[in-house]
């Protein structure tokens, strides 16, 4: 297996390296957006360089497949201020973006299962503090052309409410640049605090602004903000599925409570998908009183326990 693999390294490495340093020809420019706010912190080219590329995640006693690549090295990062802004949220734009010009895909890995601690120190990283990568938030991809002329990486992490976006990309002198701007993304609002991240750490999220009285179901009148935030992550993420469950405090019998928590989980359930949010990607159930995060025998614990919680079930 290490040496099938090791091959199959070999044997990519070999072809791109001979288009990206034969075929100076003319090709189209690549226009990348990111998300509004993004700062360029790095910018370097070298006419003449090299990059070995990322083409598979790291094993033990193989380490990481790569394509080691010779021609026009460019190497950029950028920074996002953006609070509840998810790694995933930054790159799936991007994606879409590369497979809308016909670029295609060679290898695409999470934090885990990139290899973690492993593929991060193996690969290449811009020196902090022009890119930061968290060991267990991070998202890669490497990428070819459609004619084979270029090829790129990106690698997107995350530090608290900031979120580092690295580009290297590998192609003949005199090529077009790729082209990265601000543009609107998949945003989140700022005063959402942190339902997202908190979302993909532990796969479920609290919903503290959905505020009810005892024995109701609705969510009130005006936009909520931590559903705005859950609308605009399965947009940009549109392979994930959640399922919003309700609970409620032990007032009355377990029957009537359990329908009450229902009720409540389809309330959110409406508002997301009133905003274009398709089914598939929404659920909503209620558990009743059976799952209390505080004592029903004081009037705080009773309204801390009458809430909704976003549960994410699904990342594939």
């Amino acid at each position: 297996m290490m040496n099938t693999t090791r091959r199959r390294a070999r044997a990519c490495g070999l072809a791109l390296a001979t288009v990206l340093t034969g075929m100076a020809q003319a090709v189209a420019a690549l226009d990348l957006a990111l998300p509004t706010g993004a700062r360029e912190t790095v910018s370097r080219v070298n006419p003449s360089g090299s990059y070995d590329l990322p083409i598979g995640a790291w094993t033990e006693g193989a380490g990481i497949p790569v394509a080691p690549l010779e021609g026009e090295v460019r190497r950029q990062a950028w920074r996002i201020s953006a609070a509840g802004l998810t790694t995933g949220q930054v790159l799936g734009p991007l994606r879409d973006q590369l497979l809308a010009d016909g670029f295609d895909i060679i290898f695409e890995c999470s934090a885990r299962s990139c290899g973690g601690f492993d593929f991060r120190f193996g690969t290449e990283v811009l020196r902090a503090p022009n890119m930061y990568v968290d060991l267990t938030d991070y998202r890669f991809l490497s990428a070819k052309s459609p004619d084979a002329t270029q090829a790129l990486s990106l690698l997107v992490s995350r530090d608290a409410e900031t979120v580092f976006v690295q580009l290297i990309e590998v192609g003949p002198p005199g090529r077009p640049a790729v082209s990265v701007a601000n543009a609107p993304s998949a945003a989140i609002p700022e005063d959402a605090g942190d339902v997202v991240s908190e979302l993909e750490r532990v796969g479920h999220v609290v919903l503290a602004d959905l505020d009810f009285a005892s024995g109701s179901a609705s969510l009130g009148e005006g936009p909520v903000q931590s559903l705005d935030a859950v609308v605009a992550y399965l947009k940009a993420n549109p392979t994930r599925r959640i399922t919003f469950v309700g609970h409620t405090d032990a007032t009355g019998s377990l029957e009537a409570n359990i329908a009450l928590s229902r009720r409540r989980a389809e309330a959110a359930e409406a508002y997301v998908l009133a905003q274009g949010i398709p089914a598939a990607q929404i659920a909503a159930d209620g558990v009743g009183y059976l799952s209390p995060r505080a004592t029903n025998l004081t009037p705080q614990g009773r309204e801390a326990n009458r809430r909704v919680e976003a549960v994410l079930i699904s990342v594939e």
